[in-house]
């Protein structure tokens, strides 16, 4: 299976109605601070704006809800995989991302037959504490030798300017956060993903 090669991450769903008029084809919601009525109202929002585009939207962690509002993707980190009822979302016809950051945790990964594998951070990241050094480009070469047709996403750190180096290393798609919310023009910086990815 193929994704398209550029993946941004936005945790509010007015991010979308920005980005995706520009092409943006795949798509994840991170909402950690809502209540529940409030993440449903995103979600909804965000699944609306996305069929509309002919976009995925992949929605992180929330996948009781994911279920319940008929998504198509969840992404669960690795806390997630402890709790998560990955038999009941295959059951709903919901692809799953996993995140993984060591060998033992690509091998959990790997034996629930994920939809994608991301690894991070591929280089240092302002966006969240983390336990885990940058995993650099030998790594993903690495995971993309281990996991084979499965897309390897690459995150952590990434940038326009980053990218074509996470690509040249094995990744089949590349994710963004920073290097989009955090610039002074973010629609020009996502024509610029686009035209990387393309």
């Amino acid at each position: 299976m193929s994704l398209p090669r550029f993946y941004p991450i936005f945790e509010r769903a007015d991010w979308l109605r920005r980005v995706l008029p520009l092409g943006v084809k795949l798509v994840q919601l991170r909402i950690k601070d809502l209540t529940s009525a409030a993440l449903k109202a995103q979600i909804g929002q965000a699944q609306s704006l996305c069929r509309e585009a002919g976009a995925i939207l992949v929605v992180n962690d929330h996948w009781q809800t994911a279920i319940e509002m008929g998504c198509d993707w969840v992404h669960l980190g690795q806390e997630d995989l402890d709790t998560a009822d990955i038999p009941a979302l295959r059951r709903a016809g919901i692809k799953i991302g996993l995140s993984t950051h060591d060998h033992a945790e690509l091998d959990r990964a790997l034996s629930h037959g994920p939809d994608y594998v991301a690894l991070g951070p591929v280089y240092p990241t302002i966006l969240k504490k983390m336990k885990w050094h940058e995993q650099g480009l030998e790594r993903l070469t690495e995971w993309k030798r281990l996991i084979g047709d499965t897309p390897l996403v690459a995150i952590g750190g990434m940038s326009v300017a980053r990218a074509p180096g996470a690509f040249a290393a094995g990744a089949d798609v590349v994710s963004a956060v920073t290097d989009i919310t955090l610039n002074a023009d973010p629609e020009a910086r996502v024509r610029q993903w686009l035209e990387l990815a393309r």
